[in-house]
């Protein structure tokens, strides 16, 4: 046991044992199979999902002996939605990948003029990466607005995606460039978006999207740093810890997965 944390009540721990059980599979349980996925005998695991059962937070499937989450954990997770701060969770994520890696990480959310800046986290080098709170990016000609035309709903993208490639993209960071329905799908297959050339000569970055419940793209985790540290080939070593990242700042949110 971890004295850091204390000592914690195992019966509480077992308990939540079943109910991850629970929360990872895609139908109601048999006891059997909840059992042996737990870890436990049947007879131990009934005697659990009896108290379970009286708090309300498991039920047996109406005719038939399978298990489910109850009432009460679908209250438990919408008040846990309610009250999770989506940028905060982000920021915390971005600040602690700045750390791990030295590069500056920046959180991107689509604001009035496509990919806006929100915050920064800046990273040693002191590269001047020409991006701060309030930039907004071209679409097409960066890592994080890529990532929006990938990721980001159709209603919201799409129309801004063909102003640019009309008109270009004045006052953003990025000039317009080439973007195929091919690029997308290797964006969607890959799980992150580059551009080459980068916007800023030397300055490479990888941008990654977050997702909520429902599936949607929040904002874009964008990893930037000098282009002879910062591979973006898709065996670069720091896309594993910037889409671990995401995935976590997802799970927060409530997405069923994050990116591998």
């Amino acid at each position: 046991m971890n004295r850091k944390e204390g000592r914690g009540v195992r019966s509480v721990e077992v308990s939540a044992e079943l109910l991850e059980a629970l929360a990872a599979s895609c139908t109601p349980m048999m006891l059997r199979d909840l059992a042996s996925t737990a870890g436990m005998a049947p007879a131990q695991a009934h005697a659990y999902l009896t108290s379970l059962r009286t708090l309300g937070l498991v039920e047996q499937e109406p005719g038939s002996a399978r298990y489910r989450l109850g009432p009460a954990a679908l209250d438990l997770g919408i008040v846990r939605m309610r009250s999770v701060d989506p940028i905060r969770v982000g920021q915390e994520a971005a600040a602690a990948l700045s750390a791990q890696t030295g590069f500056s990480i920046a959180i991107v959310v689509w604001g009035s003029f496509g990919p806006t800046v929100i915050q920064v986290h800046e990273g040693p080098d002191q590269i001047h990466i020409n991006t701060k709170a309030g930039t907004v990016y071209s679409i097409t000609g960066t890592a994080s607005g890529r990532v929006f035309a990938a990721f980001g709903p159709d209603r919201m993208v799409g129309k801004a995606l063909a102003a640019e490639r009309r008109s270009g993209a004045p006052g953003r960071v990025g000039n317009t460039a080439t973007l195929t329905a091919e690029d997308i799908a290797v964006i969607r297959r890959e799980g992150y978006a580059t551009v080459s050339p980068p916007p800023v000569p030397g300055v490479n970055a990888l941008s990654v999207p977050v997702f909520d419940l429902s599936g949607v793209m929040q904002f874009a985790i964008t990893m930037i740093g000098a282009a002879a540290l910062l591979d973006t080939t898709p065996a670069s070593p720091f896309l594993p810890p910037l889409k671990a990242a995401a995935a976590h700042v997802s799970q927060e949110l409530g997405a069923d997965q994050g990116l591998d």
